[in-house]
């Protein structure tokens, strides 16, 4: 790493934690920086140098293991999920789970969800599956008929969370996954319409554009059943 300001020594890590943990010791602290779970500046001369957030993780790393007893491979799962944005969860064991889906402002008047943006969170399969309720048939259908898409990594963006959350509510009453392929294609021609209107140095704001096409979206659904 670089660019860091200068941190603390090892021996200072070990006195801002020792009220917390009596027990810890600098053999300790080399080991868990050896598992991975810290990851330390180095000095020229090889030295470690640790910032606040290394000591956060320290403590976070001693703690799971004295109150959840949690083994250091999944110690290392939980720092790994809230480094690709994850969120303590609120059940017992506290494993990292996914943030609900953020409420979207081109959305004004319909009812939106409640949290806070979470387009940079990435999870995996197994995470959206929890987060959602989704059956992992669904999932996979949802996928194919494009839907949702993984990046090359094979985690899931935090607008894909917001996909899945829709879709699951549709596919509870009864639709399914084939019966949403038409949002795709809407999509994609939306997509291309705003991508040619904002194109060049004067093109349009792509923001208004996307929220004047939702508007116009919302207003036909509206129409179209007030005419029923």
């Amino acid at each position: 790493m670089t660019g860091r300001a200068p941190g603390l020594t090892i021996g200072a890590v070990l006195a801002r934690l020792h009220e917390e943990f009596p027990d810890l010791t600098l053999s300790k602290v080399r080991f868990l920086d050896a598992q991975g779970l810290v990851s330390p500046e180095r000095t020229p001369s090889g030295y470690r140098r640790y910032d606040e957030r290394d000591v956060d993780r320290l403590r976070f790393v001693l703690t799971c293991q004295r109150e959840k007893f949690w083994p250091l491979k999944v110690i290392r799962e939980a720092l790994d999920a809230y480094d690709r944005g994850l969120r303590p969860a609120a059940e017992p064991d506290g494993r990292p789970t996914a943030p609900a889906p953020a409420a979207d402002p081109a959305l004004d008047g319909v009812r939106a969800f409640e949290t806070e943006p979470a387009s940079e969170v990435r999870i995996t399969p197994e995470e959206l599956l929890r987060a959602t309720g989704l059956h992992r048939d669904s999932l996979q259908d949802l996928e194919s008929f494009g839907l949702l898409r993984a990046g090359p990594d094979g985690h899931f963006g935090g607008l894909d969370l917001q996909v899945a959350h829709a879709a699951a509510s549709l596919l509870s009453y009864g639709v399914e996954a084939r019966h949403l392929r038409p949002f795709r294609l809407a999509a994609e021609r939306e997509v291309a319409l705003v991508e040619g209107l904002s194109a060049g140095p004067n093109g349009s704001d792509r923001e208004e554009l996307v929220r004047q096409c939702l508007a116009l979206h919302l207003a036909l659904v509206r129409a179209d059943l007030a005419r029923e």
